[in-house]
């Protein structure tokens, strides 16, 4: 081959080098095995399962309430509290804030809170997704992602990343907080929401659940005001939208399937030398943007956690015994490492081979958050509320679908395979 024909060969799109690893035969088929494998294991689990259930009666007093609220709402009134109340609003806006202070923080916070109130289901689907969010902002500066982005494309990706889950915390941590004061002292406290800042939309769904204790609504609709929390404030700012959102890169992200979110539900010393049995639950987000997509997707992973006793009991043992420092080694050692064993190399080497390394290949660089990032200034949102039509956010309560599959061990190969051509890709692209 000559040369003018050997440079072009380098440089191939993103698509030609990612579609090699299912033209290899080898890897098709194992592929195809690991998808039935995952398939009908998922069905096992679910065989298992106990669904959860939404009560129709449940929603039907909620939109009562919420149409009753739309019916007296006073704009102009100025809600005031006694100096008791007073104090305990500035303990938990303190509380709140010093908990705040980074990804690592705020997701010990949620996993503290759910082992004192295990009620809160919120809490610990809040702490799994908040440690994908953690591993999320690290991959920006570990061993694959500083190839496919320059400094600049990273940074921006962190502050959307950081932003969104900052706020989601302001908002909803201070709701935790005063369910568990008013566990505590045994009465509602709940109108005390609004000096939090707290839709008008939560309200009702906080006195229903501690009449009731359904603990269903309640996280429904927790996942359906964090969403729409976000959404004028993180999810449709200008700087976001250009920067982050409507870029190459985010476009590749199904491709790449970096937008999954994955819980560890099976971890330890597997069969033969140096084996690990790594067994991991999760979903894959097509399109970020669509708040519907977002909110169903929550649903899904809410079904999966609570409805399926393995994943349940699995990932509630890994929240337990696995601190989480944002690097992907809480969960995969045998893949990534917190510390590089060897300076950067100009010239990435394929290390994959499967969901494993290669014999004497290096662990990939998967940082803490303390070393990939310093602390960022939460900016403050624009107030208002977003809730404005009972008849917006009736659909989220019609059900609650358990997924068909969600056993992505395989899948999650896959994946890494994928981001690991892509950065050979390129790699070849700039010779």
């Amino acid at each position: 081959m000559d040369k003018k024909h050997e440079g072009r060969s380098y440089r191939r799109t993103f698509g030609y080098w990612l579609g090699q690893l299912l033209a290899l035969p080898s890897a098709a088929f194992d592929y195809a095995v690991g998808k039935w494998g995952a398939m009908s294991a998922s069905d096992a689990m679910i065989a298992e399962a106990t669904p959860l259930q939404l009560s129709a009666s449940s929603v039907a007093k909620l939109k009562y309430a919420w149409s009753k609220h739309f019916e007296s709402a006073d704009a102009s009134a100025v809600p005031s509290w006694n100096e008791e109340e007073l104090a305990l609003i500035e303990r938990i806006r303190a509380e709140t804030a010093a908990a705040n202070r980074n990804n690592v923080t705020r997701t010990e916070a949620y996993r503290i809170l759910y082992f004192r109130t295990p009620e809160l289901h919120w809490a610990l689907l809040a702490h799994m997704v908040s440690r994908n969010g953690g591993w999320n902002m690290t991959d920006l500066q570990g061993e694959w992602l500083p190839w496919l982005l320059n400094s600049e494309q990273r940074l921006a990706v962190f502050r959307f990343l950081e932003q969104a889950n900052a706020l989601i915390f302001q908002d909803a941590y201070p709701q935790l907080l005063l369910y568990e004061r008013s566990r505590r002292e045994g009465r509602s406290l709940f109108h005390l929401l609004p000096a939090f800042g707290v839709s008008s939309f939560m309200a009702p769904v906080w006195k229903q659940y501690w009449r009731d204790r359904d603990a269903v609504p309640l996280t429904i609709a927790l996942i359906v005001n964090e969403q729409h929390y976000i959404e004028q404030r993180v999810v449709q700012l200008p700087f976001f939208r250009e920067k982050v959102l409507h870029t190459l890169f985010f476009g590749l992200q199904s491709l790449l399937q970096l937008n999954g979110v994955i819980f560890p539900y099976g971890n330890g010393p597997g069969k033969g030398e140096g084996a690990f049995a790594l067994r991991l639950s999760g979903l894959i987000l097509e399109r970020f943007e669509n708040i519907e997509e977002r909110i169903e997707f929550g649903k899904r992973l809410y079904a999966m956690l609570f409805g399926v006793p393995r994943v349940y009991e699995g990932a509630r043992s890994f929240a337990a015994a696995v601190k989480h420092t944002g690097s992907r080694a809480d969960y995969a050692p045998h893949i990534f490492t917190r510390v590089r064993q060897q300076p950067p190399q100009p010239i990435y080497k394929e290390r994959l081979l499967g969901a494993r390394l290669k014999p004497g290949a290096e662990p990939l660089y998967s940082p803490e958050l303390s070393t990939a990032w310093n602390d960022q200034p939460i900016e403050m949102p624009e107030p208002g509320d977003w809730f404005t039509s009972v008849a917006d956010i009736s659909p989220y309560f019609q059900k609650l679908p358990m997924p068909h599959s969600f056993e992505i061990t395989n899948e999650y190969g896959l994946m890494l395979n994928k981001i690991e051509l892509a950065v050979l890709a390129v790699q070849r692209g700039n010779k």
